[in-house]
């Protein structure tokens, strides 16, 4: 490696880039080419249409491959936990506090606090509670 290299290399490093999500699409031909390519696209037009169907034959698998996924029972065991008396007043609370933010919203205009600590104290104590039920469903 000589020193024309490493100075390079040391030039590349420190230099600032323009960083592009994608490759700049270079415009090779100007418009001309551009006809070409409309022209060829309608040319291989009557070719796609097997395609088509093919296509669709493959969204159909996806589909059913879809379906075919397990059914997350995790907000079913969540909000159930909500309904339960060890979880009930954390969503009292949070539905309140709610309820008072929705009235300084239409009286003010603009609420004066949010809910988001009630809201968080309320799934935590929702997904303490659903978590070893969930696991035990898993098992």
């Amino acid at each position: 490696m000589g020193i024309f290299d490493y100075v390079s290399d040391l030039y590349e490093a420190l230099t600032v880039r323009e960083a592009e999500a994608e490759e700049p699409q270079k415009d090779e031909g100007g418009d001309e080419g551009s006809e070409e390519s409309e022209e060829k696209e309608e040319a291989e037009g009557g070719e796609d249409e097997g395609g088509d169907e093919e296509e669709e034959e493959e969204e159909e698998e996806e589909e059913e491959e879809e379906e075919d996924e397990p059914e997350d029972i995790k907000p079913k065991l969540e909000e159930e936990c909500l309904q339960s008396k060890q979880c009930a007043p954390l969503k009292h609370h949070y539905d309140e506090c709610a309820e008072r933010v929705k009235h300084q919203e239409e009286t003010h205009g603009k609420a004066e606090e949010d809910c988001v600590e009630e809201f968080f104290h309320m799934m935590h104590c929702a997904t303490q509670c659903a978590a070893p039920k969930l696991f035990r469903q898993l098992r």
